[in-house]
């Protein structure tokens, strides 16, 4: 299902989207969760309001819910606001409000009290035309907190293959890739998940297609490390791409994580139209 989103701009109120399928899963962003809560958690510990916003949660909140489960952890003093545009599934998830976590109806306008720290929108771009997102990315990231974060991605139905796409205020930051190990046969089969921005755009001559085929190839040649388990095959075809010219950032670190810069901030309206992978790419191990 694509959509248009014909209230980008708002309009007497409304809400700013158009109602999706909705569907999820328990558990299905914890690849998503864990690197909010680790690598990103600095964002949180050093907000002065822990505002956190889950937008589209879907037909059900469970993922809204972990979401604020695992940020306590970090901000014992989180406050997540998860948000949806279709009214019946506001009046369910409220029977789960609790201190700290408070649902809303609304869209892209973000109807919550405070500017967010974290907005998290994972498989609802997706769901709308290429030709939105620019306009949704910037709405979205003109809400946010100084040094706040917008996540936009997509997993596939039990969040073994992840991608997101990071913004702040001056546009997209990071490209993250993040798999689990017998969910793929070459790494470019995370292709079919690629964030709305992307997906159309893994064609020849484009970046995203040049990143994925080069990750192809260096896990090929990386076989022989296949003997010492697929984490450090993982490793060092990242590290060949580093090796290659791909702007890897960090080395081999902690769970096998890497990421790689990819040029300087970009307008996101921009971004639609530009051939490279996001501007940044980080690439995370399986696990």
């Amino acid at each position: 299902m694509v959509q248009k989103a014909e209230r980008v701009t708002g309009r007497h109120g409304k809400p700013v989207g158009n109602i999706t399928r909705g569907t999820t899963n328990p558990n299905r962003m914890r690849r998503l969760d864990r690197w909010l809560a680790g690598p990103q958690a600095w964002r949180l510990r050093a907000a002065v309001d822990p505002l956190v916003v889950d937008l589209g949660y879907g037909a059900s909140p469970a993922t809204a819910v972990e979401l604020f489960e695992r940020l306590r952890a970090v901000r014992p003093d989180v406050r997540v606001c998860g948000i949806e545009i279709e009214p019946e599934r506001v009046r369910l998830a409220k029977e789960l409000e609790r201190p700290g976590l408070s649902f809303h109806l609304g869209g892209f306008e973000l109807p919550v009290p405070g500017k967010p720290v974290l907005v998290r929108a994972f498989n609802v771009l997706r769901q709308y035309e290429e030709d939105d997102v620019a306009a949704i990315w910037d709405l979205v990231c003109s809400r946010l907190a100084p040094g706040g974060l917008f996540i936009d991605g997509t997993c596939d139905e039990i969040g073994r293959r992840v991608s997101w796409v990071a913004l702040g205020a001056g546009g997209p930051l990071s490209l993250s890739f993040s798999v689990r190990f017998g969910s793929f046969e070459l790494p470019s089969d995370i292709a079919e998940r690629l964030p709305k921005a992307l997906i159309h755009r893994n064609i020849p001559g484009e970046r995203i297609h040049a990143l994925l085929q080069a990750m192809d190839q260096a896990w090929l040649a990386a076989a022989p490390m296949a003997s010492f388990g697929k984490r450090q095959r993982w490793t060092a075809m990242c590290l060949a791409l580093r090796e290659a010219g791909w702007p890897v950032q960090d080395g081999p670190a902690r769970r096998q994580r890497l990421r790689a810069a990819a040029g300087r901030r970009q307008d996101p309206r921009r971004v639609a139209a530009a051939p490279a992978a996001a501007r940044k790419c980080r690439c995370r191990g399986p696990s």
